[in-house]
């Protein structure tokens, strides 16, 4: 027997001196890609930091927070896509690498000249300062590592000046780590784990609070006060609040992976890495929903809600509800990762302390993975199989409308579901079909949609459960000019603004037409619509038509006559 294999049988031999890994090292080429803007090198948030509803899936890169600094190709390429939007990326640019990778840089402002010019054209083309241009032939934008592409910007859904950066496959559009691919940012600080939240999955976790246990840290290693959590409950569920720092910044980011251990086995784990836009809101069932949106903290599951089918989590022997049913003290140990390897270890045990009480009798049970309908005579709506992340006792009940409609409180917006669904409300208090909407809204958030009209019912479709009301908008927006007014001299103005409000802050469209030919207002963060003066507005008499319609179909016409 070679020395090799006689190493190879003492290890199978001999427990415990291998320790399990949840998941494999990843291998990602190091180095390959440029830090992407020529500024101070830093971070404001990671990939994998918690948000409303999504996981941000990039790098923040720093500018000095300024605008319009340099931004750089990150390697060899060619621009693939260009999109421009009012929120979310604003102004962004992809590129194509060889090695099957693409990245995207947002919150731009101007592209270099080549890209800019061709970028307008198109806008005119299609009529639309709103585009994303999916299909840009490979060799009309070839790009080198370091090239310039853009400056840096603010614009789309970004609250100040820095650079949205992203890897992705190029074939299956995950988005990737990119603190895995070897970026210059030092970090040899761990993890920081805060508090512990212990779930009875007796019953949903959205039927109950989780329990808090502080947490001490004892040579080097964090544990729960008390050592042993005791609960009556043969079955238990763990959640944790964790940020993680790199060396060059105290920004709470997101953590890399979290692992979890019964009795030194591994259970689960889950790692930020590898996520695809498609499946990013279900971030709502990786979190505590319910607790974060009623003004509790983030906690993060070490478990698979019944709901949430693939993705983040990796089960070896359960989904992360561990077994009580033995009477015995479980020793549980969680290991919270950095993409560096840096770990931070918390370890407690846990044991049943008893029957549980009964579950509450559940009039109206709506469970993940089945159809879930409810309809009386004025209300129904539906939550297909893939909505819900856990179980629910559904509950609705009249609510206050503001409008003079009907209105219902679908259980509560601290309840997540996954996608729209369709909600139909009965007409019973107007006579004006033609401009019904359904207004959604819970605590500050309001959503409206254009209802459409079915017999005496009108359907329209949410993303968020709360309150619903069905009125008739008959209010057509307002359009506010600032700076600028009909028959003015414009020759000292380098541009023209409007203000356009609407009592549901929903717009269907708005169009200008100079002197009858589509001109081009821009719309950044669907505050303001801004042309600047460019070729198109030569000296002499010009007139502006601006159209704006809301989605209830409401519609106001301005004209303005000026001159250059």
């Amino acid at each position: 027997m070679t020395v090799r294999k006689i190493i190879l049988a003492a290890l199978v031999l001999v427990p415990g001196i291998m320790k399990a890994q949840i998941f494999e090292p990843k291998n990602y080429p190091q180095g390959y890609f440029a830090w992407p803007v020529k500024a101070t090198i830093g971070i404001a948030a990671n990939f994998g930091e918690l948000r409303p509803n999504h996981y941000h899936m990039g790098l923040d890169c720093k500018t000095d927070q300024r605008q319009n600094v340099p931004v750089i190709a990150a390697a060899d390429g060619y621009i693939a896509k260009v999109k421009i939007e009012p929120f979310g990326f604003g102004r962004c640019i992809y590129i194509n690498h060889p090695n099957g990778l693409t990245t995207l840089y947002a919150h731009l402002n101007d592209f270099y000249p080549a890209l800019e010019k061709y970028i307008t054209d198109q806008q005119y083309k299609a009529e639309s300062w709103q585009l994303f241009l999916e299909n840009i032939p490979a060799g009309l934008f070839p790009v080198k590592k370091g090239d310039f592409i853009a400056y840096s910007g603010n614009t789309g859904g970004s609250q100040g000046p820095h650079l949205h950066f992203e890897i992705r496959d190029t074939k299956t559009d995950k988005v990737l780590n990119p603190l895995l691919f070897g970026m210059p940012i030092p970090d040899k600080v761990p993890p920081t784990v805060t508090r512990l939240a212990v779930y009875n999955r007796t019953k949903s976790t959205y039927a109950q609070s989780p329990r808090f246990y502080p947490l001490k840290k004892v040579n080097a290693v964090f544990q729960t006060v008390p050592a042993v959590i005791a609960l009556p409950t043969d079955k238990m569920s763990f959640a944790i609040s964790a940020v993680d720092r790199s060396s060059l910044s105290a920004n709470p980011n997101g953590i890399y992976e979290a692992d979890l251990y019964d009795n030194d086995q591994p259970v689960v784990g889950f790692q930020i890495d590898s996520i695809s836009y498609d499946e990013t809101r279900y971030l709502n069932a990786h979190i505590d929903y319910k607790l974060r949106t009623g003004g509790g903290p983030f906690v993060q599951h070490l478990s698979r809600l019944p709901g949430y089918t693939n993705g983040i989590y990796k089960e070896v022997s359960g989904d992360g509800v561990i077994d009580l049913s033995d009477q015995q003290t479980h020793k549980i140990k969680i290991e919270v990762k950095d993409t560096q390897g840096n770990t931070t270890v918390i370890e407690f045990s846990v044991r049943s302390s008893g029957a549980a009480a009964p579950n509450p009798v559940a009039h109206n049970m709506f469970r993940p993975g089945y159809m879930n309908i409810f309809e009386n005579s004025n209300l129904c709506f539906y939550l297909a199989e893939n909505e819900l992340y856990d179980s629910l006792d559904f509950q609705v009940s009249p609510a206050a409308g503001t409008h003079g409609g009907i209105a219902y409180l679908l259980h509560s917006g601290n309840i997540p579901v996954h996608s729209f669904y369709p909600v139909t409300i009965k007409n019973t208090t107007t006579s004006n079909p033609d401009r019904m909407v359904i207004r959604r809204w819970w605590g500050s958030k309001d959503d409206y949609a254009k209802a459409v009209k079915e017999g005496d019912w009108y359907r329209s479709s949410f993303k968020a459960l709360g309150n619903v009301e069905l009125y008739a908008d008959l209010v057509p927006p307002t359009i506010t000019p600032v700076g600028f007014k009909d028959g003015m001299n414009a020759a000292k103005l380098n541009r023209i603004v409007f203000v356009v409000r609407d009592e549901t802050d929903e717009l269907r469209n708005f169009r200008a037409l100079l002197d009858g030919k589509w001109i081009r207002f821009s719309n950044d963060k669907g505050k303001t619509f801004i042309y600047n003066f460019d070729e198109h507005c030569g000296a002499g008499e010009h007139e502006l038509q601006v159209s704006v319609e809301d989605v209830a179909g409401n519609k106001v016409e301005k004209t303005y006559r000026f001159r250059r």
